[in-house]
């Protein structure tokens, strides 16, 4: 009984940590009704095939973010003009700026480029 008892105190105390460390990281997330939300689909590293028809509709709270920015930026889907195989062509209008990157053995070229859909 006594070995029991010292495994339940043990465990109990345990999950009090992981709770207390858990609620650190934690925020209360508060949504309305036509909020704009992204959603992490994939909580697994690397590289999946992902399919909303595959997916169950429930996601839990946490795995959504709320959009901070202005929805007035956002391109429509309509707007944009998809061709039979899926895909858009996008027209390059101006090169905004660029900017080099120097590691240790290499360059990196980051380019910012406006673009007409």
């Amino acid at each position: 009984m006594e070995k029991l008892k010292f495994i339940t105190k043990q465990s109990k105390t345990a999950q009090s940590h992981q709770k207390s460390y858990s609620n650190v990281c934690r925020r209360d997330l508060e949504f309305k009704e036509d909020d704009w939300v992204l959603i992490k689909v994939s909580s697994m590293k690397g590289i999946m095939q992902f399919e909303m028809s595959l997916v169950y509709p429930v996601f839990h709270v946490s795995m959504f973010k709320k959009v901070v920015g202005y929805l007035s930026l956002t391109v429509p889907v309509e707007a944009i003009e998809v061709n039979e195989e899926l895909t858009y062509e996008e027209i390059l209008v101006a090169i905004l700026d660029r900017q080099v990157l120097k590691l240790r053995n290499k360059e990196i070229v980051y380019v910012k480029v406006l673009w007409r859909k």
